[in-house]
C-alpha cells in the first residue's frame, strides 16, 4: 500500500480547501471598536460602500453588530461615505 507521499497528483490536493475564519476581535482581544477611525472600518466594507456580513468577514455575531453601529456612527458624521464609486 502507498502511503501518501508516494503518491504523485494531478493537481494540488489542498486548492478547493479553505481557510478557518476567525473573528479577528476575541483573537486579538480588541473590546472597542472606535467610531472615528475610518482606515479600520474600511476593512468591513466592499466598493459600493455597503457593510459585509458576517459569513464573509468571520466576525462574531456581538462584535459584528458593533462595526455595523460604528460604521453607521461614522457615515452619520461624515467620516465614511453612504455610497462609493470604488471605495478602495
Amino acid at each position: 500500500m502507498a502511503s501518501r507521499d508516494d503518491i504523485k497528483f494531478l493537481s494540488n490536493p489542498t486548492i478547493g480547501q479553505q481557510k478557518k475564519k476567525y473573528c479577528r476581535f476575541k483573537k486579538y482581544g480588541i473590546k472597542y471598536i472606535d467610531y472615528k477611525d475610518p482606515d479600520f472600518l474600511l476593512q468591513f466594507v466592499n466598493e459600493q460602500g455597503k457593510i459585509l456580513p458576517r459569513r464573509i468577514t468571520g466576525n462574531s455575531l456581538k462584535y459584528q453588530r458593533k462595526v455595523s453601529a460604528s460604521i453607521k456612527r461614522a457615515r452619520h458624521l461624515a467620516m465614511m461615505p453612504y455610497v462609493g464609486d470604488l471605495l478602495k
